[in-house]
């Protein structure tokens, strides 16, 4: 009997000592810690600030190490303001219609908590008030713009990395963008998209393109009626070595349509004034015809014509609320994002 109440106790004894043993890895076990906000959360309710005036994008020098336009286009944006544009559309309903992905700019009451809860991924709500932009991107691709001159690129490549970076902005922004290239007609027509592989379908066929053939903006502009179903805007990339007469013609009907349109005119140095050679064969690269002459004897003559010619573009535009804008070969891509952030401000060549 003596054994079995000594079996009793010994079993009593490893049953307390289990006992104080799970309180006591109970005791020291930490506290669970409190769950930490995303990352992705954090820079959204603290946004970076912005670079300061002037400096908002990394200077061209720094940027032409990108080979790939998509990753080019993708850093020349970075940095940029990116809001959510006014609806052109007015209206009172706010039925719930879709979701969009969140860009800084947007309004942080509109999150979706529970979508971001399911997916990890940040997104607004939209209504049926708010409409998305169509942005008509027109390229010129004709011979001219494959002028590229000693140590410089050509105005094409230029065309193309701007395109780019605008296309990518606008897609950030929530717009639709599409492309089409042009010589004396419509060579290529993408139509609107808003997705990162449009952006990518749009980026691969600039890439792609080798310039050629004569220019005939206005008859581009005549195709591009029945192309454009919806309102939007209308960014044109071009030397604009066209008669302005038909061009501003055609654009004319863009602006029955309640079209915004905007003029980039890319220009070489060279075309505003002459290389500075002694003597020199010119060849039309549209036409082939050639002159030979010494830019000396010309060139104050030149110039003044070029200038005339810049400005007198930039004046019927302006007249016909267009905007115009020259891209300076120096900072082609800051200008050209300068002057499609400030669309509808005033036109900067104006001089009358």
């Amino acid at each position: 009997m003596s054994d079995s109440i000594q079996g009793d106790s010994d079993a009593r004894e490893r049953a307390r000592k289990l006992n104080e043993a799970i309180r006591q890895s109970l005791a020291i076990r930490p506290a669970p810690a409190p769950p930490r906000s995303p990352p992705v959360l954090a820079r959204i309710l603290r946004p970076p600030p912005l670079p300061p005036r002037g400096e908002t994008l990394l200077s061209p020098a720094e940027l032409e190490r990108f080979g790939d336009l998509l990753l080019f286009a993708r850093s020349t944006v970075e940095g940029y303001y990116a809001g959510r544009h006014k609806s052109p559309r007015r209206g009172s309903s706010v039925e719930f219609t879709d979701y969009k992905e969140y860009v800084p700019g947007d309004d942080l009451k509109r999150m979706d908590w529970r979508a971001y809860g399911r997916s990890r991924r940040l997104y607004v709500r939209q209504y049926e008030a708010e409409t998305d932009m169509v942005v008509y991107l027109l390229v010129d691709v004709s011979a001219s713009m494959s002028y590229a001159g000693e140590g410089r690129y050509s105005k094409y490549v230029l065309a193309a990395k701007i395109a780019a970076a605008l296309a990518y902005l606008m897609i950030n922004q929530g717009d639709k963008v599409s492309l089409v290239l042009f010589t004396d007609g419509v060579r290529y027509f993408l139509p609107a998209g808003g997705t990162r592989n449009h952006l990518h379908n749009l980026v691969t066929k600039l890439e792609s393109v080798v310039p050629a053939a004569g220019t005939r903006l206005a008859n581009t502009l005549v195709e591009c009626q029945t192309l454009f179903k919806q309102r939007g805007r209308l960014v044109v990339l071009s030397d604009f070595w066209d008669d302005p007469g038909p061009t501003f013609e055609a654009l004319s009907r863009f602006l029955h349509r309640k079209f915004e349109i905007l003029l980039l005119q890319v220009v070489h140095p060279h075309e505003m004034d002459l290389p500075a050679v002694q003597a020199a064969r010119f060849q039309d690269m549209e036409t082939f015809a050639e002159v030979e002459v010494e830019p000396e004897e010309i060139r104050a003559a030149y110039r003044e014509l070029a200038r005339q010619r810049t400005e007198g573009l930039a004046r019927e535009a302006h007249g016909r609320r267009i905007s115009h804008a020259l891209v300076d070969t120096n900072r082609p891509y800051l200008d050209a994002l300068e002057a499609y952030l400030g669309f509808r401000g005033v036109n900067p060549l104006t001089t009358h």
